[in-house]
């Protein structure tokens, strides 16, 4: 790579077998052929958040029962806007199965709060994965629930 960063600009491109071509074409830059790729518009694949919970502290800390569906705040220092569609992959304790939901980011703490967590509380959708995911938070958690221990978001 290194040799390459040291030839002339004025030297023609290579074929596979390392000779110039015949009638090299002109450089253009380079486009996607059409039907490649979303339209423009159109929604890019969500983000994909996984996160994996092994204690009841760990549950309430991160559940967040004040969204209207429930949601499950996750560390990550990448950055989201507020409403944007992520998909999350979520195991809970010693269960052996894994809950895949499409929800959106409903609260953001950004990196560098003051003894917070950087990271995304993910709003549950309002559909049966949703509503199991809630179901198993909430009876895992039973009236822990309602401690007002302090969690990662409020």
């Amino acid at each position: 790579m290194g040799s390459m960063m040291n030839a002339p600009a004025t030297t023609p491109p290579l074929t596979a077998a390392g000779v110039p071509p015949r009638n090299p074409a002109p450089a253009r830059p380079a486009t996607p052929p059409a039907g490649a790729g979303p339209a423009p518009g159109t929604p890019q694949r969500p983000n994909v958040l996984s996160l994996s919970i092994k204690d009841q502290a760990g549950l309430y800390a991160a559940y967040m029962p004040f969204l209207a569906r429930g949601g499950i705040f996750v560390p990550s220092n990448r950055p989201f806007r507020l409403g944007e569609p992520v998909f999350l992959v979520l195991s809970l304790l010693d269960r052996p199965q894994k809950y895949q939901i499409q929800g959106v980011v409903a609260w953001i703490t950004p990196a560098g709060t003051p003894m917070k967590t950087p990271g995304v509380g993910v709003h549950l959708p309002d559909d049966d994965n949703g509503r199991m995911l809630k179901r198993a938070v909430e009876e895992l958690l039973g009236k822990t629930i309602e401690s007002g221990k302090p969690t990662q978001t409020i």
